[in-house]
């Protein structure tokens, strides 16, 4: 590893750790904190000129994530870091990737802007909401999944493949549940049909393949509210499901969404450490750690090897 240096604010510093420690290395030194006003300050501490440096920051909410991520990378561009990577295992404001209604944003295309134009020289997320947001970047993208860390952990479930079934909550994921799937001995999928009235609101219509007896899997790139994968559970519940479960990648959780998930179907809820749980206790809800994917991608990148096997 040439000259590697792995940097991280603070929306997510045990995973930057276990990162770290996946690789091999100490996380370098930054000072990242507050002014009285609550402006955000941050100063390098180790020497980064000529390095290949890797700044880890999920930009969750509230917004000083992403400010955090912004001002490390121009404060590393200034240092003279050789090429600075945004590692960012959840990249928000991705749902609003498209102008669907008049007077809106295209929020996702401003993000992408605003990282490229701070002095990110590439950038490495996981499971992006709508896999064209890479196309808003004019810098490299690496686009990883976690589906290899959810196939294994369904496989160490030991589930009784012929009554196996992932499930899609919507049309827009159905390729990812057919790809994981796949490798899962080709089980078969079935999806969610439903619409949407206004958002953070899922109005489930009927649910597409047979799920009468079956130990049901939903798959999903994230839980906000809850509300689409609890209907999404009432859904398959109603239509004979022996066993419900879900694996989420980006567990963002908000509003009401424990509670609903409590009172639901959902038997468990497997989610990723891309962003920390806001309680480590969480009824029904248990994290796997992507560490491992994201420290392998970082090796190779570093190196200049290809990181297309880690894509599923």
């Amino acid at each position: 590893m040439e000259k590697l240096k792995i940097f991280t604010g603070n929306s997510n510093i045990n995973l930057a750790k276990e990162i770290a420690a996946y690789i091999g290395i100490e996380l370098s030194e930054a000072f990242v904190t507050k002014f009285s006003d609550g402006e955000i300050f941050v100063k390098i501490l180790e020497n980064v000129r000529g390095q290949d440096v890797f700044v880890i920051q999920p930009t969750q909410p509230p917004a000083d994530n992403l400010m955090e991520l912004l001002i490390m990378i121009d404060a590393l561009k200034r240092a003279s870091a050789r090429r600075i990577t945004a590692v960012i295992p959840y990249f928000g404001y991705a749902r609003q990737d498209k102008k669907d209604e008049p007077r809106v944003p295209i929020s996702a295309k401003l993000v992408a802007d605003l990282i490229s134009v701070a002095g990110a020289n590439r950038v490495l997320s996981m499971d992006l909401h709508a896999e064209q947001i890479q196309g808003y970047f004019n810098i490299p993208v690496d686009h990883l999944y976690a589906a290899p860390v959810m196939i294994e952990y369904i496989k160490n479930m030991n589930l009784n493949e012929e009554k196996l079934v992932i499930v899609s909550p919507d049309l827009g994921r159905a390729n990812r549940a057919r790809a994981i799937a796949k490798r899962i001995n080709n089980v078969p999928i079935a999806i969610i049909d439903k619409r949407r009235p206004k958002p953070n609101e899922a109005e489930v219509i009927n649910v597409v393949g047979d799920v009468n007896g079956k130990n049901t899997i939903i798959v999903d790139d994230i839980v906000d509210t809850a509300g689409t994968i609890v209907a999404a559970a009432e859904a398959l519940q109603k239509n004979g499901a022996s066993k419900i479960s879900a694996f989420i990648t980006h567990p963002v959780l908000s509003g009401s969404s424990l509670k609903r998930i409590k009172d639901s179907p959902i038997e468990k809820m497997v989610v990723t450490n891309s962003i920390p749980l806001k309680s480590d206790n969480v009824e029904k809800i248990e994290s796997v750690s992507v560490a491992p994917l994201l420290g392998e991608a970082i090796i190779r990148i570093n190196e200049e090897r290809s990181v297309s096997s880690l894509f599923i």
